[in-house]
C-alpha cells in the first residue's frame, strides 16, 4: 500500500511538510510507503475549462506543460491520497488549488478516478483561518468520492516560522492520531 501527500507550500520542508512527515511516520510503522511531493517552485495554472478531459478520457489534463499530469499518475496509483497547504489569506494557496482544480476535474471526466482512496487534509497554520482552508480541501476530497479517517481534532498544526509546528504538541498528536486511523483504514479497505 502506499500513500502520497502533495505540499502546496512555497517552502520546501517547511511547517506543512513537518506535518505531513508526522503522519507519515505512523504509516510507515503500519508498512505503508510513503511520498512527499513538494510543489515549492513549480508553476502550476489552474483549470482552463477546455473540457478535453472529458474528450480524451486519457486520465491527463490537457495541459502539458507542469507536473500535474505525473501528480495525477501518482494519485491514481496510490491507495491514500493527502493534501496539505499552509494557510495562506484564510484559505490554500494557489497552486494546491490548480492541481486540485485539475486533477479533480480529470478524475471527474475519467470515471471518478479517486473513487474509495483514503484522503486526507493537513494545514498548517499561523492564526486565523485553517478551518476554511482544512474545509476546501475536504471538498475536493469528498466530491472525489474518496473516504476520510477523522483524527482527535482537525488536521490542523499551528506554526509560522519553519520548525515552529514542532512546539504545537496537540497538532503534533492531531497528525499522528490521523495516520494511525489512515493506516487503519487502508488496511481495512484492501
Amino acid at each position: 500500500m502506499k500513500v502520497v501527500a502533495f505540499n502546496g507550500s512555497a517552502r520546501k520542508q517547511g511547517n506543512t511538510a513537518l506535518l505531513i512527515n508526522h503522519v507519515f511516520s505512523e504509516l510507515e510503522k503500519e508498512g505503508i510507503e510513503t511520498e512527499l511531493v513538494e510543489l515549492a517552485g513549480e508553476n502550476i495554472r489552474g483549470c482552463t475549462a477546455c473540457f478535453k478531459c472529458f474528450e480524451n478520457k486519457d486520465g491527463h489534463c490537457a495541459v502539458k506543460n507542469d507536473i500535474v499530469n505525473d501528480c495525477i499518475d501518482k494519485m491514481v496509483k496510490a491507495d491514500g491520497i493527502i493534501i496539505g497547504s499552509p494557510t495562506y489569506f484564510a484559505d490554500i494557496t494557489s497552486g494546491i488549488k490548480s492541481l486540485m482544480e485539475r486533477s479533480g476535474f480529470t478524475a471527474l471526466a475519467n470515471g471518478a478516478m479517486f473513487k474509495r482512496k483514503v484522503g486526507a487534509a493537513v494545514i498548517a497554520v499561523r492564526r486565523g483561518g485553517a478551518i476554511h482552508a482544512f474545509d476546501s480541501i475536504n471538498h475536493f476530497l469528498l466530491i472525489n468520492q474518496m473516504i476520510l479517517p477523522g483524527s482527535s481534532y482537525w488536521n490542523v498544526g499551528l506554526g509560522r516560522e519553519i520548525g515552529d509546528v514542532e512546539n504545537d504538541e496537540e497538532g503534533v498528536r492531531n497528525m499522528k492520531n490521523l495516520g494511525e486511523n489512515m493506516a487503519w483504514l487502508l488496511k481495512k479497505i484492501r
